[in-house]
């Protein structure tokens, strides 16, 4: 599928001298932007009122918008690869803008059906081709450092709520006067809608500004001072390339596979319900010692170790690799997943500080995975096997706020909840949290009959043609 002219990759290649360290702020433009998917649940409880519904059919929002991430990047991983990070950008910002837009229409006109098509499936659409884009390419342009060049992308996904949950606050306050962010009080539907189309437009044009500042490297373009031949000395990197066809039939890239679904399910949960939790774990009686706004401010704490361990896990593997970093993120979470379960309301502090350090792990897993990729699958196209890989996105974005509404919902009604009720289900992410464990611990270096043969791999056809 040709893209126009202004959007091609033969456009945006660099000159010689650019200073790769101006691609960072374009991949934070849209990452912080899509990033709002996070934010989901300070508006999550008016969207249960606003349309008399369950928690488990609001979460379904969240849940469709994370399939179609995983389906969209697995879908056009390729395509992202072979026309490039502009036209990628771009095509994701018109699709996340027209998602709040759509949804807002929905909200307003009370049908839920549009909110799922809008922010579901159009957003979705827009989070999956946003989010492989600047990865595949800060790879490139970071060949040395691929774990910092990662969390630098990814950093800013996992930051998005910080801005987006005091946005929404007073966005939210904004069109609804009569809501002023405590437990007493919940946003209209209007004021949900209202900001729905703020964000909108917002996003757009910081997502424009991404798409038309970022660049890609020259094929033969590598870092002043780095030997390609080094890489060889570390464990589980490899320089050949594998095929994004060929990936998928190795059983490294099930193995994690099932590493991503399990990290990420563990942690979706707890995101998607961050507010309402934290005011659940402290309840007495009627009342919660946690208001609605320290709730909030709890989602955009979740938000700030969320974006931190993306850049500090990341960069870390790079020092003592992929395959280790994975260990703590599954075996140490594991453990935190059993103190929250069992202490956790013992104390608010105890909680944050669990709960912080367990979305630290999440948020590291989902930077160190495409580094992980590339030492086991090299640079060629790791774009497109990383956008299939996310196909575990997908899944555990249906499985995590699956399991824990479905949890609440048998245990009692949103407002009325306590610490034990989540005790279920945070023992189902434990027990998951030890399969990714298992998964990881089985990862080898991949065959050489995967590989392509030597000088087949840059430039590739498209690339070729379009100079």
């Amino acid at each position: 599928m040709a893209v126009p002219g202004f959007l091609a990759r033969d456009r945006i290649v660099a000159k010689p001298g650019f200073n790769r360290w101006l691609i960072p702020p374009a991949a934070l433009a849209v990452h912080l932007c899509i990033g709002q998917a996070y934010a989901t649940s300070v508006y999550k409880t008016a969207l249960v009122e606003h349309f008399d519904a369950s928690l488990t059919s609001i979460g379904v929002v969240f849940s469709i918008a994370i399939v179609m991430l995983g389906l969209s990047a697995a879908l056009f991983g390729t395509w992202v690869d072979r026309n490039g990070p502009r036209a990628a950008m771009f095509t994701s910002a018109c699709f996340w803008s027209a998602g709040f837009l759509v949804g807002a229409l929905g909200i307003a006109t009370d049908q839920l059906w549009l909110l799922y098509l809008g922010y579901g499936v159009l957003g979705g659409i827009g989070l999956g081709i946003g989010y492989i884009s600047p990865v595949s390419t800060l790879i490139k342009w970071f060949p040395d450092r691929p774990g910092l060049a990662t969390g630098m992308a990814i950093m800013g996904f996992g930051g998005g709520a910080l801005i987006a949950t005091p946005l929404s606050r007073q966005l939210m306050s904004f069109y609804d006067p009569a809501y002023d962010g405590t437990a007493a009080t919940t946003p209209s539907g209007g004021a949900v809608a209202g900001l729905f189309l703020t964000l909108g437009m917002v996003y757009l044009a910081y997502m424009m500004f991404g798409a038309f500042i970022v660049r890609v490297p020259a094929d033969d373009w590598k870092p002043d001072g780095f030997d390609p031949s080094t890489v060889k000395q570390k464990a589980l990197v490899t320089t050949d390339s594998v095929s994004a066809a060929n990936a998928i039939k190795t059983p490294q890239f099930w193995l994690l596979w099932v590493v991503l679904f399990c990290n990420v399910t563990a942690g979706i949960g707890i995101l998607e319900q961050a507010s309402p939790m934290i005011q659940d774990f402290f309840r007495e009686g009627d009342a919660s010692t946690v208001a609605a706004a320290a709730g909030a401010g709890f989602v955009g704490l979740l938000s700030l170790f969320n974006m931190a361990g993306r850049f500090v896990w990341s960069s870390t593997s790079d020092k003592i690799g992929r395959k280790p970093i994975y260990m703590v993120y599954l075996g140490v979470g594991l453990l935190l997943y059993v103190a929250l379960a069992t202490v956790g309301s013992s104390a608010t502090w105890l909680f944050v500080a669990l709960a912080a350090i367990i979305i630290s792990f999440y948020g590291g897993g989902f930077a160190t995975i495409p580094a992980y990729l590339r030492d086991l699958f090299g640079t060629y196209q790791v774009g497109a096997i990383h956008g299939r890989l996310l196909t575990a996105w997908a899944a555990a974005g249906v499985a995590g706020p699956l399991i824990v509404n479905g949890v609440l919902d048998t245990q009692g009604t949103p407002g009325q909840l306590v610490a034990a009720d989540y005790r279920i289900a945070l023992f189902i992410m434990v027990g998951l949290l030890a399969v990714g464990f298992v998964a990881n611990l089985l990862v080898r270096p991949v065959d050489s009959k995967w590989h392509e043969p030597k000088g087949t791999t840059t430039p590739t056809p498209e690339r070729s043609a379009a100079r």
